[in-house]
């Protein structure tokens, strides 16, 4: 039997077209929706300068509520950057390094936060993964419930150049996402330091008028000066198929990680449609 003829039509046109052919790759998403990998995990998103910078005060409190969740909720734990980050990145800027590099330097300090969470939770058998590891991700939430990564995603030099400056456009925020969004995960929450979304800065801003829901269209429409994610998000949410909403919530009020996972409708809540 020639492999043409165990090929379906689309496969035919596949192997025989080319893939920049528009009419083809829209074919391509006339099938079934993909498969969802892990449904029933949340993918929850630790804020590196919004939390994690905070210390002690901050992280073990949103520590001690992870662990009393891991009977009753998954989640793959991914951390923020933060403070440190930002350094790297002024100094990379002041020596003229390209946004790939400055990817490399801002995905070592996600993974120093990762590794640092990770050892909190090591009592609870939490374990710390790195991009290779993620096809035994399934198995670890299974056997421990939870996994710790960092959430720069792995683009490091292959990182794209932003439209404006050089700083890496897809960083934590980012890369959290589209693991909730490729693994088809029940919730993505982010945790930071404030209620969710503002219409300005509230830390510099008291007059910002706090928005808990809003549609992506509808927050691109706003043209807001600042936005609580990674404007990058808000554009990959467009053409999502299973992630079409995202949760922000602050972290330093005790009981709203909970509430988040358990799905209440706390914080701010940005929707694809």
């Amino acid at each position: 039997m020639q492999t043409q003829d165990i090929l379906t039509d689309l496969g035919k046109k596949l192997v025989s077209n080319s893939l920049t052919d528009e009419r083809l790759l829209a074919e391509t998403g006339n099938s079934q929706q993909s498969v969802m990998i892990l449904p029933d995990a949340n993918v929850v998103k630790l804020g590196g300068q919004s939390l994690i910078d905070r210390g002690r005060s901050a992280v073990f409190p949103v520590i001690e509520e992870i662990a009393e969740n891991l009977k009753t909720h998954k989640m793959i734990i991914g951390t923020g950057a933060g403070t440190r980050a930002r350094h790297a990145y002024s100094v990379g800027l002041d020596l003229t390094l390209p946004t790939g590099v400055l990817s490399v330097l801002g995905t070592f300090v996600s993974m120093q936060n990762a590794r640092m969470i990770h050892y909190l939770l090591a009592k609870h058998g939490v374990p710390f993964i790195e991009p290779g590891q993620f096809p035994q991700l399934p198995l670890y939430l299974e056997q421990r419930r939870a996994a710790v990564f960092f959430g720069m995603p792995p683009y490091t030099f292959w990182q794209k150049n932003p439209a404006v400056g050089r700083i890496p456009p897809h960083r934590t925020d980012t890369g959290t996402y589209l693991v909730s969004e490729v693994f088809g995960c029940k919730r993505m929450i982010y945790v930071k330091d404030e209620e969710g979304l503002y219409t300005a800065d509230p830390k510099k801003d008291k007059h910002a008028t706090f928005i808990p829901e809003i549609t992506v269209a509808e927050l691109k429409a706003k043209d807001l000066q600042d936005v609580v994610v990674e404007r990058a998000v808000l554009d990959i949410m467009e053409n999502a198929q299973h992630q079409r909403e995202i949760q922000i919530i602050n972290g330093l009020v005790p009981g709203n990680l909970t509430k988040a996972l358990n799905g209440e409708k706390i914080g701010t809540i940005i929707k694809a449609d």
